[in-house]
């Protein structure tokens, strides 16, 4: 309760993202999100059946090294992704839920430029993958016409 009595509303910021062990608290929030998702849920846990514990490692490098230089990670990002499109195709809804997921991951935990670059990094990742996937013209267009973010992502922003 504030002072004036009222419910308090102002959820104070959280730090930036400093280095490796903020990134696996909210690779871990991310992916463990993401698993549960009915649309997006399946590539991990059907298709992929992605292990956590052995793909948190190298997904933690793959973000330390876009957003600090400070990991190797030397891995073909791509491939998974091109044999998951080969399996059920990614459309732009998926990476547009992805999206989603991921800003709101980080939102929850950090505020500073470094969380503003893994945002941006990220929506460019989705974008660059679903391009390679439905060449470089495709449309991130939805089939509901309302753009790369899914309408989900819209009545989730509006409830926040």
């Amino acid at each position: 309760m504030g002072e004036d009595g009222g419910v308090m509303t102002h959820i104070a910021a959280e730090a930036d993202i400093s280095g490796r062990g903020d990134l696996d608290v909210v690779l871990r929030r991310f992916y463990t999100a993401a698993f549960a998702d009915p649309g997006i849920g399946p590539f991990f846990t059907e298709i992929a059946g992605t292990d956590l514990g052995a793909h948190l490692p190298r997904i933690t490098d793959f973000w330390e090294r876009a957003l600090f230089r400070t990991a190797d990670y030397r891995r073909n990002a791509f491939a998974p992704h091109a044999a998951l499109h080969s399996a059920r195709e990614l459309t732009a809804e998926d990476f547009g839920r992805w999206v989603q997921l991921w800003r709101a991951t980080i939102d929850g935990l950090h505020r500073g430029p470094n969380a503003e670059r893994a945002k941006a990094t990220g929506e460019r990742i989705a974008l660059t993958l679903h391009k390679r996937l439905h060449g470089v013209e495709a449309s991130l267009e939805s089939e509901d016409g309302l753009g790369f973010v899914p309408l989900a992502a819209v009545r989730l922003h509006s409830l926040a």
